[in-house]
């Protein structure tokens, strides 16, 4: 009896031992318009506790006395955080706006300055992190072809990716990381696969010229990955992917913030196998180069005060493609970055950033196992920006770069190199004038040791009436020639040569843009028109004049007068509290040849992307089921003769449309199951061409991503 008296008494103070020195905390998760939120989460920042509403959207957290930041979140709707301290019983309400189609996103690339999605005063389309996980996408070029009509990948000579968007190629289409360059080229692309999905937060894409504030070859888009910064306390990732072909994906993430340190490390490799692809013409077969990456990157934040922040980045990318029995090619990637962000005042700051980045391809011999350098590219960019606001409504920037761009390539002359040199200095105003009408302005000045001086100037207006944008803006591109394209002196497998012309001038476009946008919290409808001006546009022809031992002729780079390029979009979008949600987006181009020339351009007039996607949020259970397409109609333009002499044989593209199927599965916040049927109604070309979709057919695709600090935190 005395044992037994004595265990009751023990089980009756264990309680109390448990939560000796804690507290309740309690309240309820309601919407803007004051009904419950089921199953929202609320977390503490920095700790290891959180908690889900339950359908009444009522919750409770036992947290030791103190003081702490409680976030309650729901996809769909802005976060609502406040600061409570806890002694004793403690009530927290939270409210969650709508935010179903995310206009309350923070963007920075079409002023260089925060601005709120829907009061920006340049049109930006982004593309959320969420967005880019139920894509399932591995890199940029898997990103932007699900999500941006008017855009088509395609293979060029030697099966290298090219883009081309509403008749521009990717020279003309500046790609940023958190604002800087990138080194390398091929064939007048960067390296698509270098830019993978690990560590992107956004992507923030804004069309028509943007030299004013980014400088060469921002003629036709700017689009900037901005990374992800480590978020307070501690998160960890694992995540890995199977698809066709032999397709693997694996990569990992650890993210640490305490005090005045954070620290962000990504790791991803990935491969797939060589395979080849059938027309169903039965004509032969296309082989698809298998290859495999790594991709590692640091991010690394220092709060020195809270006036003062130093960031520093660094990575390293590896490539290896499966070319041929006895050669492979390799590409590697080595950079680096230091920025210092101080708060002079409260109504300055100051933004100094260094950055290193080098780019080599080299050609691996597998029977010699010994690995030779033919092409690096060296980019050393210093950049200072100051921003002001001298009162009220206005925003003052002024800038200035200066970059040594280094360039040894197998295209040149006995594998010589070259080197340019360049600077700027740039600035603009931004003015609210009243709740309706915002105005930029904003004029720079480049100059490249190569090239010289270019000016380029640009007038935005946003005139804002309720739930109406209406946006106008005239701008001005520019593209200088670069290295490849002045010292080219490279032959063609044989066939015939190549060469580069130091008499080039800079590509011009003079860009002319209306837009309107209707948008609440649940629908959003964007319409943009644009007229593109091209002068002096860079081009290679062929060229009798110039013999060499091989023809009776030669390729060679000359200036072209150029082309005016008409185009429009139109993206529908909208979310209902239930889970329904749909994105529409139409693209429209037509090119108009000046003096008489060809359509060369093979853009497609007409193209489309669609999603419609029900997700539902119950307890420890989050599902999405994501239905996706994309339909690009035929073209007819104009390509060179078999000899090159000539660029008069027209050329016809057929239309086509690929469509896919994606379950996405979240399970008690640490595990994600996302399971995907591509090219669901098994499209194949009937003739396999550079430009048709490099498809075998219907595939699947499994992907499984852990976020291990779920797993700890007490519910």
């Amino acid at each position: 009896m005395a044992i037994k008296t004595l265990l009751l008494s023990a089980l009756s103070v264990l309680p109390a031992l448990l939560f000796a020195d804690t507290s309740s905390l309690t309240g309820t998760v309601l919407t803007g318009t004051g009904t419950p939120l089921p199953y929202a989460y609320v977390s503490v920042e920095g700790k290891a506790y959180t908690t889900q509403a339950d359908k009444n959207g009522c919750y409770t957290l036992r947290l030791p006395d103190g003081k702490y930041t409680i976030t309650a979140e729901m996809l769909g709707y802005l976060s609502d955080t406040k600061e409570v301290e806890i002694s004793g019983a403690a009530t927290a309400d939270f409210v969650l706006k709508e935010d179903l189609i995310n206009l309350g996103i923070v963007t920075v690339t079409g002023t260089r300055t925060p601005r709120v999605l829907s009061s920006a005063p340049v049109v930006t389309q982004v593309i959320t992190e969420d967005d880019i996980h139920k894509l399932d996408a591995t890199n940029l070029k898997d990103v932007l072809t699900a999500e941006m009509p008017g855009l088509e990948f395609t293979y060029s000579m030697n099966q290298q990716i090219s883009l081309s968007m509403q008749g521009l190629g990717g020279m003309a289409i500046l790609v940023l990381v958190d604002g800087e360059r990138l080194a390398g080229e091929t064939l007048d692309n960067p390296d698509f696969f270098r830019l993978n999905t690990d560590n992107i937060e956004r992507i923030e894409i804004i069309k028509g010229a943007a030299s004013a504030l980014y400088g060469s070859n921002s003629v036709g888009a700017v689009i900037n990955i901005i990374t992800k910064t480590a978020e307070e306390g501690w998160h960890a990732n694992v995540n890995t992917h199977f698809g066709a072909h032999g397709e693997q994906r694996h990569g990992g993430a650890l993210g640490i913030k305490s005090g005045r340190w954070s620290s962000l490390t990504d790791v991803q490799t990935n491969s797939i196998d060589t395979y080849d692809i059938h027309d169903t013409e039965g004509d032969g077969a296309t082989t698809v180069y298998g290859n495999r990456q790594w991709n590692f990157k640091e991010k690394l934040l220092f709060q020195a005060d809270k006036d003062n922040l130093l960031t520093a980045r660094a990575g390293y990318y590896f490539h290896e493609r499966y070319y041929a029995d006895y050669k492979n090619d390799r590409a590697r990637d080595f950079s680096g970055s230091l920025r210092w962000q101080s708060t002079i005042s409260a109504k300055s700051k100051l933004d100094i950033s260094y950055t290193f980045d080098r780019y080599d391809k080299s050609n691996y011999y597998t029977q010699l196992e010994m690995d030779f350098l033919s092409y690096k590219n060296v980019q050393n960019s210093l950049r200072a920006l100051y921003t002001v606001n001298p009162r009220a409504g206005i925003t003052w920037i002024a800038g200035g770069d200066a970059m040594s761009d280094y360039l040894m390539s197998y295209q040149f002359e006995d594998n010589g190199s070259h080197r340019q040199l360049s600077a700027d200095i740039f600035t603009q105003a931004e003015w609210i004038i009243s709740k309706h009408w915002n105005i930029v302005a904003g004029l720079r000045a480049d100059w490249l040791s190569k090239s010289g001086w270019d000016f380029s100037p640009k007038l935005a207006a946003m005139y804002t009436l309720g739930d109406l944008n209406i946006r106008a803006a005239f701008s001005h591109g520019f593209r200088a020639p670069t290295l490849k394209e002045k010292f080219m002196n490279f032959d063609m497998s044989g066939i015939f040569m190549i060469y580069g012309n130091q008499d080039l001038k800079p590509e011009q476009s003079h860009n002319l843009s209306l837009s309107a946008e209707y948008a609440r919290s649940r629908y959003s409808i964007t319409a943009t028109a644009y007229y593109n001006i091209l002068h002096n546009e860079i081009s290679t022809l062929w060229d009798t004049s110039l013999y060499s031992n091989l023809s009776p002729g030669a390729m060679a780079y000359h200036n072209i007068e150029g082309r005016n390029l008409l185009g429009a979009d139109i993206t529908l979008m909208a979310r209902y509290p239930c889970g329904i949600g749909a994105k529409v987006s139409y693209a429209y181009f037509h090119e108009f040849p000046r003096k008489g020339g060809y359509n060369l351009s093979d853009s497609r007039p007409h193209s489309l992307t669609v999603k419609v996607d029900y997700r539902r949020t119950l307890r420890n259970y989050e599902y999405d089921v994501i239905f996706s397409g994309r339909v690009l109609s035929s073209v007819n333009y104009y390509t060179y003769s078999d000899d090159y002499t000539s660029q008069d044989v027209r050329t016809h593209s057929p239309a086509y449309s690929i469509w896919k199927i994606a379950l996405s599965q979240r399970i008690c916040r640490a595990y994600t199951l996302l399971l995907a049927v591509d090219n669901l109604f098994n499209y194949r070309s009937k003739k396999f061409e550079y430009n048709s979709p490099v498809t075998t057919g219907t595939t699947f695709s499994a992907t499984l991503s852990v976020d291990i600090e779920q797993i700890f935190k007490k519910q």
